[in-house]
């Protein structure tokens, strides 16, 4: 098989597979069970308390690395002299 077939029956199985999936996708019990206003409520606080803990602790990592950074350059400027 060449690069192009692969990536035409890649995506004709990806498609297939998300058809097959769907209509599980508009049912009215989930995997957590029945799906009401609670559980969505719920569920939205949990993603938007998930993308401010990465986003906090994405800042502290690159706070950290800049610093290092900066430090780096400071080291190196002083041997210069």
């Amino acid at each position: 098989m060449n690069g192009t077939s692969r990536i035409g029956f890649a995506f004709v199985a990806a498609l297939v597979s998300l058809l097959w999936l769907a209509p599980g996708a508009f049912a009215a019990e989930g995997l957590w069970g029945p799906i009401d206003d609670r559980v969505i409520t719920f569920f939205s606080f949990g993603v938007m308390v998930f993308f401010v803990a990465l986003v906090t602790v994405l800042s502290l990592i690159q706070i950290r690395l800049e610093n290092r950074k900066q430090r780096a350059r400071e080291d190196l400027e002083r041997l210069r002299e």
